[in-house]
């Protein structure tokens, strides 16, 4: 079991491993031998998550997750299958941990007519100020 958080956890047979050659550092090693991963995560299927988590994962993720709901991490970043392999399940984990943290709901600013008339004369100061650096073109007299 991998655990995101105390009430969230998942089995590892939900993720999907997928070994490809990788592009990068690495010499002929790189021409021979799959060190690239790709981690693919069932997130409609999962019975582990909780569904406003795997609704926010869904929303968070945005071209990563295919049409039928499975998302998918490549991991190419290191030489080794090993660390990418690790690289993927710890990008994993922290997507579902930013998902499953509630937002701050906003705060609607109340803006001030002071605060209003200051900024509006100061766009205007602006634009006078580049009125003035403009060509004078005989056609303007």
């Amino acid at each position: 079991m991998i655990e995101i958080s105390p009430s969230i956890s998942f089995d590892e047979s939900e993720i999907m491993w997928e070994f490809i050659r990788s592009s990068g550092p690495g010499g002929q090693n790189v021409n021979k031998t799959a060190t690239a991963v790709q981690l693919r995560f069932n997130v409609l299927g999962s019975k582990s998550l909780p569904e406003h988590v795997r609704l926010r994962l869904i929303k968070e993720v945005g071209r990563r997750i295919t049409t039928k709901g499975v998302l998918i991490i490549e991991a190419k970043r290191y030489r080794s299958q090993k660390r990418n392999r690790e690289d993927a399940l710890q990008r994993l984990i922290d997507l579902i941990k930013s998902a499953a943290q509630p937002r701050n709901p906003r705060k609607k600013i109340k803006h001030r007519w002071r605060g209003k008339e200051r900024r509006l004369e100061q766009k205007r100061r602006i634009g006078d100020k580049k009125r003035s650096r403009r060509l004078i073109h005989p056609e303007d007299y």
